[in-house]
């Protein structure tokens, strides 16, 4: 089963990254982006389970937006010692205005949800089936994990492997200088899932960071940590 579900959950964020590859103008580049994730979220969307779960969602939404202060509040704290400041204003004037607002759209509309499907729908999931297969002593147990079904997991479902499993990914998605505020920020996302017991209040924190980051970047004209 999780061979099927596995394109539902990693198409728009594999998409995402394979379009940022691509040699375009940094307009082009976005649009080309929320096309191409845009159009993968809406074809998962009814193939994703554990959006919302066994816990009020509006709890979850109001929980989600003071965990993406909080974790943006961390991640620039944390990013700031790694980044170099010179030329960086330069080249952030340089950008135009559809280039930031395509920017932020994708990084606040499309993004948290491609991520949290991926790493805390996908990943974190199938890691607490790998590790409960290997703690049974499972001759392959990530074969087995392959074979059996996520959505059999429970909402809010962990394990210490699972957690490292989900915020390593996550933290390999980006560049070398943010791996302390990545850390830091997956797992935050994995205690979202724990705590809540739904995706829900993982992309609305990530969608609030990822918006409050924006507006701190173009605010402060700190393109360093952008």
């Amino acid at each position: 089963m999780n061979r099927r579900h596995a394109l539902p959950y990693l198409l728009p964020y594999v998409l995402y990254v394979l379009a940022a590859q691509l040699p375009l103008a940094p307009e082009h580049g976005y649009m080309l982006r929320i096309v191409l994730t845009g159009g993968a979220l809406a074809w998962a969307a009814r193939r994703i389970r554990g959006f919302t779960g066994p816990q009020r969602a509006s709890v979850s939404i109001i929980v989600g937006v003071a965990a993406g202060l909080v974790g943006i509040a961390a991640w620039i704290l944390l990013l700031k010692p790694f980044v170099g400041y010179a030329g960086a204003a330069a080249e952030g004037s340089k950008r135009t205005a559809m280039y930031f607002w395509l920017r932020a759209g994708a990084a606040t509309l499309l993004v948290p949800f491609a991520e949290e499907f991926a790493l805390r729908g996908f990943v974190l999931r199938f890691a607490v089936q790998w590790d409960r297969f290997r703690k049974a002593k499972d001759k392959d147990p990530f074969g087995a994990a392959l074979d059996a079904d996520l959505h059999d997991v429970e909402p809010g479902a962990w394990t210490w492997f699972a957690v490292l499993v989900s915020t390593a990914a996550f933290t390999l998605g980006h560049g070398f200088v943010e791996w302390p505020a990545a850390i830091v920020y997956g797992a935050l996302m994995a205690g979202l899932w724990i705590w809540r017991k739904d995706l829900l209040s993982c992309v609305v924190a990530h969608a609030v960071s990822n918006a409050a980051l924006a507006y701190y970047v173009h605010a402060r004209g700190a393109w360093e940590l952008w």
